[in-house]
């Protein structure tokens, strides 16, 4: 980084070279070099770098619409610069090299073309470097079910179940098939035999690579995410067929997935879904990224985890997820994890502030109480 009168900036130089690699990788290769995790470009500001979760801007000029436009161009082909100009968005995997990929999103805002791009690590890490609690080693070898990850966009969701896929890839002689748009993480083979699928690429539709994804005899699948009723009928139909299913969905807590999924049906087939969450799901997590203090370690995951159990089947059953967060308080002891708890944790071992701890609670006032060793369970 270097300094300026407008504070820090990240230092993005010119490639010296005619003809070189297109405009765009002496973006992609500066977050890469000071390990970012994402670049935003839009038109008459500086492009800005996302490095511990805050965005910095990088040196020079400002970029025009029209070199915007240009960069975008070098990176798609004539179908998908013709769809983003009948769309308005676009996403991409867009790779810098073998090993540098990058998931990109393309989009239009008052009339000019902007980038949203997230790095992709080439390394996936383990439960240990993701600083994850070790029930996640134990989800992840479940060999039949459903396994949910909750979160907002950036909240490390994609990562979590890469290291869960990844422990699966090293211990079990089994046959592995994501379905994602775009790919993300890439796999080499271990004991599993592994093939994946990017929508627009490999396959038409979402819709199309669920419709076959049986047929090509899958032991675990990946649905990138949980988008609508076909995605989440065919989980539950590969989980009942004796098979893994690992998935995303946004929502704002563990229990509040199960709302989400409702939400996808209409109100008679409730109770139909509720029984298939109820007999299907292993787990739901629910995962949020927090600023730690050591400049180091960026941001840590913060995670509400909710397992199958008698009380948690009940529950779903009769309807009462606004109650499951009591179960997991009360079912500590069996794995599950409540999101407060972990809050405390971390800043007792000083791995986080308590102002951080505060920003990301769902309920600041009871985390003051837990600060104080006082429980309102």
């Amino acid at each position: 980084m270097t300094k300026d009168s407008q504070g820090t900036k990240i230092e993005v130089t010119e490639s010296s070279k005619r003809g070189g690699p297109p405009k765009i990788h002496k973006y992609f290769e500066v977050v890469t070099k000071v390990e970012g995790s994402d670049l935003h470009i839009k038109a008459d500001v500086l492009p800005r770098v996302r490095k511990s979760g805050r965005l910095v801007p990088t040196t020079g000029t400002p970029l025009s619409n029209a070199e915007i436009e240009a960069m975008v161009k070098e990176m798609l082909n004539d179908e998908q610069w013709h769809d983003f100009l009948h769309r308005g968005s676009l996403d991409i995997a867009y790779a810098v090299t073998p090993t540098e990929r990058f998931r990109v999103n393309i989009f239009r805002q008052r009339g000019m073309v902007s980038l949203a791009a997230r790095r992709i690590n080439p390394k996936i890490p383990n439960f240990a470097q993701l600083h994850l609690p070790e029930v996640f080693e134990k989800i992840a070898e479940n060999e039949q079910g459903l396994v949910m990850l909750a979160g907002i966009t950036g909240s490390g969701k994609s990562t979590t179940i890469a290291a869960m896929l990844q422990q699966v890839n090293d211990r079990r002689s089994c046959h592995i098939i994501t379905i994602e748009d775009p790919i993300e993480y890439t796999y080499v083979d271990q004991k599993a035999f592994i093939n994946q699928r990017e929508v627009g690429l490999d396959v038409e539709s979402f819709e199309m690579a669920i419709r076959y994804m049986m047929r090509e005899d899958p032991d675990v699948i990946l649905i990138g995410e949980m988008r609508d009723r076909l995605t989440f009928q065919a989980a539950v139909q590969a989980t009942e067929t004796g098979h893994m299913v690992f998935s995303t969905i946004h929502a704002a807590s563990a229990p509040g997935a199960i709302t989400r999924v409702l939400e996808l049906f209409p109100p008679d087939m409730h109770m139909n879904m509720r029984q298939a969450i109820a007999n299907n799901m292993k787990a739901i997590i629910f995962q949020k990224l927090v600023p730690a203090i050591d400049p180091a370690v960026g941001r840590v995951p913060v995670v509400e985890v909710m397992l199958n159990s008698p009380s948690v089947r009940k529950y779903i059953l009769e309807g009462r997820e606004n109650e499951l967060t009591q179960v997991i308080r009360s079912e500590r002891g069996a794995g599950m994890i409540d999101f407060n708890d972990m809050l405390c944790e971390l800043v007792a071992s000083e791995t986080i502030t308590h102002k951080e701890a505060y920003i990301a609670s769902p309920n600041p006032d009871e985390l003051r109480m837990r600060m104080k060793g006082i429980r309102t369970n």
